[in-house]
């Protein structure tokens, strides 16, 4: 094994130890077996896992647990759906993860196979700027990765006034594909402005802060 697998596979077990178990660490090891996907161990690495934990945790304590129609936009390999729909205290009829990028799918649908078979879970290839939101009719809709969006204020136009909304970014400048990183919290509040916030939050992390927002638009 080379050392560009031990970092891989280092990443996503480490990951996996603040997640959760059972039919999802089924679920990933399938999904190893079945698609190369060197990218998998950042998506599964300790940072996201504990983002996304820290996501779940917040929405539950601010929104509750109910949720028939949840979209997840830049979902890349469908990890949050997989965290929110094994997270037993939540009660979510089904989980969309849209991204751009069409070889995402195959592997989010791979990593929620147990959610699939049950007919909660749908990977979707769009451009979260180009949705008809609208016409999604989702009780909540995530966008863990605003950071990623050369117009935040052109996407949020689009959401409709009091959709439930989970939002994330980071002040990560020294990545290339951070094109709309913010400074600090606040500046993320100005960004998206809220009739009603919820949760507003910030989560140092190994070199990075990652802020959060919940609430209606």
């Amino acid at each position: 094994m080379t050392t560009y697998d031990d970092e891989f596979y280092r990443d996503i077990l480490d990951g996996l130890a603040h997640g959760d178990h059972g039919s999802f660490v089924a679920d990933v090891l399938a999904t190893l077996s079945r698609h190369d996907v060197p990218r998998l161990g950042a998506a599964l690495n300790r940072n996201q896992v504990a983002s996304k934990r820290w996501l779940a945790d917040a929405l539950l304590a601010s929104a509750g647990p109910a949720f028939a129609r949840v979209v997840v936009l830049g979902g890349w390999y469908g990890v949050l759906a997989a965290t929110l729909l094994h997270d037993e205290r939540f009660a979510i009829g089904r989980v969309e993860s849209v991204d751009i990028d069409a070889a995402c799918a195959p592997v989010a649908l791979a990593l929620n196979a147990t959610h699939v078979r049950e007919g909660r879970f749908a990977a979707r290839t769009a451009d979260m700027l180009a949705l008809d939101y609208a016409g999604l009719r989702a009780d909540l809709v995530i966008n863990t990765s605003s950071e990623h969006l050369p117009d935040f204020t052109g996407w949020y136009a689009r959401i409709a006034d009091g959709q439930l909304l989970v939002l994330q970014s980071n002040d990560y400048f020294a990545c290339a594909e951070h094109v709309g990183c913010v400074p600090d919290l606040a500046a993320f509040a100005a960004q998206a402005p809220m009739r009603e916030r919820l949760f507003e939050g910030a989560q140092r992390m190994r070199r990075y802060t990652r802020f959060m927002l919940i609430g209606r638009k």
